[in-house]
């Protein structure tokens, strides 16, 4: 939990940050670790694209980030037990102060805040990475960490935020936050302390929240928030396209919908949550198509700072009888189609995107992760499910939308639906599947 010298804070981030339960599967974990770049350019494009009829305020032209990809390969376990993880990141490019000093951060929608390394942080996660300098910068300021204005750095408080496999500690400031040329001032935590692992290993900086407002320590410390406050976006939303090749372009847009990145209707999912994940609910999940009747008022966090799928261990347990993934491969190619049932839509997901295969060793590519309620139980689609699918985030509405996505080269599954079957007297009889 977040905890204050002088103050009480609000927790950002309870499923990424409490000490009491166990950390999201990815950008925290200490397997994404030190990769290879991969060939991809950040940098930013105006866009005047679709806002496909959201009825957004007039405002600058949609901002399109072009995000760098990071892969690595890691092992898992010990022994004749162990088996190779592929982990992937993506980030870009963003800017603080005045003049802007530049940071690569994770656009990371399970959490609320952006937090960069700070200038008095001496420990070696910080060293190895850039650092913010306030004292470079003409527009900084100390604020309080509920976004209340300090005096002098003795008059405020601090942060302590605690991760499943980690620890940052910090001050809170206010200043300048670029993307690209869009630039409007907001608060962020400045570390002053990170530990070594898992945060000295990652190759990008920090990480920018774009959860809902609820997630952040203010309305001031939420991007999204300060964007719609000033009318700055024709549409009040951003949207994800993830790409596992090195023939096109992954991004992030702000204020428009791609309509090129879509290979099926979009179509919307309202939030289900409190807490301030982008979180909707899963009807079922189906087998090649046919429902299994085995995830009873599942839900289900759409995080891009999340390298892999992870799910209740109850329910785990249960897709990795079904699915008998054999552990030599021998069976890859004839394993199923997993899918999840949202919005009246089935999700599917070919075993390349459920499994971890590297040579001859194959596994299920779905941890196991029991979140506690109010937070959980929870479903997390991380990387592999956004690069299957194209993803919005409406903030004004509070839905999430999904469509197929597009790729370069590759033929397009059709999103199915998934409709019931009724007899004589009205009652369900069973369900088929449409193409839509």
């Amino acid at each position: 939990q977040c905890s204050a010298s002088g103050s009480r804070t609000r927790a950002s981030a309870p499923l990424k940050r409490s000490g009491n339960e166990p950390p999201l599967v990815g950008m925290l974990s200490s397997s994404v670790v030190a990769a290879a770049l991969l060939p991809l350019v950040a940098g930013l494009t105006l866009d005047s694209g679709s806002s496909l009829g959201l009825g957004g305020t007039a405002g600058i032209a949609a901002m399109s980030l072009v995000l760098e990809r990071r892969a690595v390969r890691t092992r898992e376990g010990a022994g004749s037990r162990s088996r190779s993880i592929h982990k992937l990141a993506y980030f870009g490019k963003i800017g603080v102060g005045t003049p802007p000093q530049e940071f690569t951060v994770v656009f990371d929608t399970g959490s609320g805040n952006l937090i960069v390394p700070g200038s008095d942080c001496g420990s070696k996660a910080c060293t190895w990475h850039k650092r913010y300098n306030p004292e470079k910068s003409s527009t900084s300021k100390l604020v309080g960490c509920d976004g209340s204005e300090r005096r002098d750095a003795d008059s405020g408080d601090g942060i302590v935020i605690t991760f499943g496999t980690g620890r940052i500690s910090g001050n809170c400031v206010r200043d300048s936050i670029c993307l690209g040329e869009a630039c409007s001032e907001g608060a962020f935590i400045s570390s002053s302390d990170e530990t070594e692992e898992p945060f000295a290993s990652f190759t990008f900086d920090g990480v920018l929240g774009l959860a809902l407002p609820k997630m952040a320590q203010s309305e001031d410390f939420s991007l999204m928030s300060r964007l719609l406050d000033a009318s700055a976006l024709r549409s009040p939303l951003f949207s994800v396209f993830l790409s596992n090749s090195d023939t096109e372009k992954s991004e992030i847009t702000f204020g428009s919908v791609k309509k090129e990145h879509m290979a099926s209707e979009l179509f919307w999912v309202p939030v289900t949550g409190q807490i301030g994940y982008w979180e909707v609910k899963i009807d079922d999940i189906a087998i090649d198509g046919k429902p299994q009747n085995i995830c009873s008022d599942c839900r289900v966090a759409v995080d891009t700072g999340t390298s892999q799928l992870a799910g209740p261990s109850e329910v785990v347990k249960q897709l990795r009888q079904t699915l008998n993934v054999a552990p030599d491969c021998s069976n890859f190619h004839e394993l199923p189609k997993l899918g999840f049932v949202i919005g009246g839509r089935v999700l599917t997901l070919p075993p390349q995107d459920y499994t971890d295969k590297y040579a001859s060793s194959c596994g299920l590519a779905l941890m196991e992760l029991d979140i506690p309620p109010p937070s959980g139980p929870l479903f997390i689609f991380g990387i592999p499910f956004l690069q299957r699918y194209y993803t919005v985030y409406d903030h004004a509405n509070s839905r999430v939308g999904f469509a197929v996505a597009r790729h370069a080269g590759d033929e397009p599954e059709a999103l199915m639906t998934i409709r019931a079957i009724r007899d004589s007297a009205g009652d369900e009889s069973g369900y088929f599947l449409a193409a839509r």
